[in-house]
């Protein structure tokens, strides 16, 4: 698996650039790979409360079905 970047920027100083670009007053930086840093912040946000949503949203019987199917592939393997 790979390593995430510890730089990524905290809420409140990505509030700061997002109001300072909507007003015109700065420019986005790119990251290094040539992302913008604002959407990788917003993806990482999601993707960090993703799975806990997801199973908070489905059934107990839900779960158990997802659950099954993952083993039987595993095993099939």
């Amino acid at each position: 698996m790979p390593k995430r970047s510890s730089k990524s920027p905290r809420a409140d100083e990505l509030a700061k650039l997002v109001a300072a670009v909507a007003a015109g007053a700065a420019v986005l930086p790119k990251t290094e790979q040539g992302k913008d840093a604002g959407a990788v912040a917003l993806g990482r946000k999601g993707g960090l409360k993703g799975g806990k949503a997801r199973a908070a949203a489905l059934t107990k019987q839900q779960r158990t079905e997802i659950a099954r199917k993952g083993a039987a592939a595993r095993w099939k393997r």
